[in-house]
């Protein structure tokens, strides 16, 4: 008796063991943690952070906040996910397709872009302990690359006025595209000849990186060169360069998120109409989170030889937009840069993101007067290289090649796109949506005569497409002259429903009536 007792008592112990390792991934690392593994996580942490803070900045700029929220947004990311995370190279942050998410919901507001990022992580949490991180596979490939394009692009061109230096330019894309190119004339020289240098620095030191350095910094090289021919030129009262300006400084206060919001006039906006005012947004944004980091976790994943699991991942970033909002964040997700040099540094666990954290942090406790002097140009030379790569235009090719229906969502999502980003990923997916119920309700159905018809269904039957299968059994066989009979192959049928049912069970009513079979072959059990 007192031996089955402890085998009981055991294998609770082994199965709560086993669930704490699930929900808290680092006590399966931190037992084996090393001196070397140690000396990895801080060199790539330290060059993940160089690279962080000149993009949280520059992202922010998409978002349409002041550049601190970039950095606000960049530290809770790496102290959560190495609790929480199962992937070694992810890290969370803002990013660019984020950034311009919240903007189309927002427009830019700093108290509403923060209680978005609540309640984004709430809904993530929620999605992972539901265990729904599989809605994730209703989301074609086209949609992804169709939407991922058209964000490029909208980013890319959103940043072009400040490479010319031009102010008060709409954010609607058309119109941006519109007033760029109209006032165009009103350009400030120094601003486009430091935007253009800057550019050509970056894609020069991304061609020439394999040759100096196996990591990423180009991005604080060129944009601390900026900020220093920006403060030489100011120091002599030469005003040629638009700067970022007066940032507030220091760590932002740990608070609740706000529930409420305040127009310019004064008007208290309650929390109800808020949330009203964020519309589809709060569908969208939480799940294109979810669906960029995943992405990034499995890719990387695959190429360094290991798993991960989406819901826990799914939790992590929930997690961190929650904890987040506390200390004024906007949404954040994975990132695909930051992601790809923190795994080319030789990262070894997700301890690398707290090192990176530690740097954004030292950085807005002290470096923030350093900032007034970066250009806006150069951080829009940031933005703008890395968002180019993800305009993949090949993939067109390769999908008119394997697939050509498949060019119909990626066009719907990225045309759409440019009117609002949200409605491009609603419109691809539910043209998606269209395509694989039309293949439902239209199997592959092949009629061969060898003396009696026989009909092979290649993609299985159910309710949708037993229509289209019962009028081609009219057409071929009950009312063919005289009425033949026919053999209906069920190998590849292996789930069925009542709707199917009652119409099989018509067809041999109606194929007795006319003094013919109808006979099912291969039937599973």
């Amino acid at each position: 008796m007192w031996l089955l007792c402890s085998e009981s008592w055991l294998a609770q112990k082994c199965c709560s063991l086993s669930a704490l390792r699930a929900w808290l991934p680092f006590l399966s690392w931190l037992p084996s943690y090393n001196l070397r593994w140690l000396q990895m996580d801080l060199l790539a942490g330290l060059t993940v952070g160089l690279t962080t803070v000149p993009q949280a900045l520059a992202y922010a700029e998409v978002a349409g906040l002041p550049v601190q929220y970039g950095l606000y947004s960049a530290f809770m990311g790496g102290f959560f996910y190495t609790l929480l995370g199962t992937s070694k190279d992810v890290t969370l942050g803002p990013t660019a397709i984020m950034s311009l998410l919240c903007f189309s919901v927002v427009g830019g507001q700093p108290h509403r872009a923060v209680l978005l990022s609540l309640l984004c992580g709430l809904i993530q949490a929620g999605m992972a302990l539901l265990r729904l991180g599989f809605l994730v596979d209703f989301i074609s490939f086209p949609v992804i690359k169709g939407f991922t394009c058209a964000a490029a692009i909208t980013i890319g061109f959103g940043q072009v006025k400040n490479i010319l230096g031009l102010q008060g330019i709409p954010q609607q894309f058309f119109l941006e595209v519109y007033y760029t190119f109209y006032r165009i004339s009103e350009a400030r020289i120094g601003d486009v000849v430091l935007g253009l240098l800057c550019l050509s620095l970056l894609v020069m030191l991304m061609l020439m990186k394999k040759k100096l350095v196996s990591y990423d910094v180009r991005n604080a090289l060129v944009v601390v060169a900026a900020s220093c021919i920006a403060f030489s030129w100011d120091a002599y009262g030469h005003n040629v360069f638009t700067i970022t300006g007066e940032i507030s400084q220091g760590l932002p206060p740990f608070r609740p998120p706000p529930t409420s919001d305040i127009t310019a006039n004064g008007t208290i906006v309650p929390f109800w109409e808020v949330v009203e005012g964020f519309g589809g947004g709060l569908a969208v944004i939480p799940f294109m989170g979810l669906l960029e980091s995943i992405a990034i976790a499995k890719a990387f994943a695959s190429q360094n030889d290991y798993r991960i699991d989406a819901n826990q991942e799914l939790l992590a970033i929930g997690v961190t937009n929650i904890m987040g909002s506390f200390v004024s964040a906007y949404p954040v997700t994975g990132s695909f840069g930051r992601t790809a040099v923190n795994s080319q540094t030789g990262v070894c666990t997700p301890a690398g993101g707290i090192i990176t954290s530690m740097i954004v942090l030292l950085s807005l406790a002290f470096l923030m007067p350093a900032f007034y002097y970066i250009p806006k140009a150069s951080l829009a030379a940031v933005v703008i290289c890395a968002v180019a790569p993800m305009v993949d235009y090949p993939i067109v090719a390769k999908m008119w090649r394997i697939r050509k229906l498949d060019l119909l969502p990626f066009v719907v999502t990225f045309l759409m796109s440019f009117w609002k980003v949200q409605y491009g990923i609603l419109g691809g997916v539910a043209v998606s949506a269209v395509l694989l119920l039309y293949n439902m309700a239209r199997p592959q159905i092949k009629v061969t005569d060898h003396g009696a018809l026989v009909m092979d269904l290649n993609s299985g039957l159910s309710f949708p497409a037993m229509e289209y299968a019962s009028h081609i059994i009219h057409t071929q066989a009950l009312q063919a002259n005289p009425p033949r009979s026919m053999v209906l192959d069920c190998h590849h049928i292996s789930i069925i429903d009542y709707t199917v049912i009652s119409e099989l069970r018509d067809l041999l009513r109606q194929f007795e009536l006319r003094g013919v079979r109808l006979v099912f072959c291969s039937l599973q059990v």
